[in-house]
């Protein structure tokens, strides 16, 4: 799938939230229910304090369905282990500016493999940060929960990141998307849309909820 305009919004459930027995059901169920990318949070228990799974699992997921995947890399390496992603099947990998790598020269080592190319800032990062890569990048993941763990609330604290993330966009004239992830529902969507968010990512939101495709309708018409 061709990735939307920075001006669509775009629902990617969050594979995390899922079941993990049930990888290629889940994922399926989250096609039908509307999805339009998959979101895959891969960490490593150093750069955050959790572990979830690694390049086999995106492979697998790539093998068995048909969806654009959105892959997170919470890991401090980045650099070291890109190869490995690209290989997988990844269509955007997003790397986190906080971690050990060269960030400018992984982000031109994911655009070299004909992919998509995210930077990630997590709460307490400014959004000064990210202002050096933003004309090498696809998409500004703003972080709006402390990054390691499904199912913590919203931080509307991050808000004016994405305002400033949108406005920057704008006096550039360029089209990177904004992607928030962590609390997102129908409530925190709206919100983070108006902030100038396009790409949501929900997890317990969508993959736990009694009508997957009903969560996914209201994130996305909120």
């Amino acid at each position: 799938m061709i990735p939307r305009t920075c001006h669509d919004r775009v629902i990617a459930p969050s594979l995390l939230a899922a079941d993990f027995s049930r990888v290629r059901e889940e994922t399926t169920r989250a096609i039908h229910a509307g999805a339009d990318w998959l979101h895959l949070d891969v960490m490593d228990g150093h750069f955050v304090d959790n572990i979830s799974f690694g390049p086999a699992m995106v492979q697998a997921v790539h093998e068995t369905n048909d969806i654009f995947l959105d892959v997170h890399l919470m890991i401090s390496r980045p650099d070291h282990y890109l190869e490995r992603f690209i290989a997988a099947g990844s269509d955007l990998i997003t790397v986190h500016v906080e971690a050990d790598h060269d960030v400018a020269e992984t982000l031109r080592r994911i655009r070299a493999a004909g992919l998509q190319a995210g930077l990630a800032i997590n709460p307490a990062t400014p959004f000064e940060a990210a202002e050096p890569y933003l004309g090498e990048i696809d998409l500004l993941l703003c972080m709006t929960v402390v990054p390691g763990f499904g199912g913590q609330a919203f931080m509307p604290e991050v808000l004016p990141k994405i305002e400033a993330a949108a406005a920057a966009r704008s006096a550039r004239g360029l089209a990177y998307h904004i992607e928030v992830d962590g609390g997102i529902d129908a409530t925190t969507a709206a919100l983070c849309g108006r902030a100038g968010a396009n790409v949501l990512v929900a997890g317990s939101s969508t993959f736990r909820a009694p009508d997957m495709a009903a969560a996914v309708r209201a994130i996305r018409e909120a």
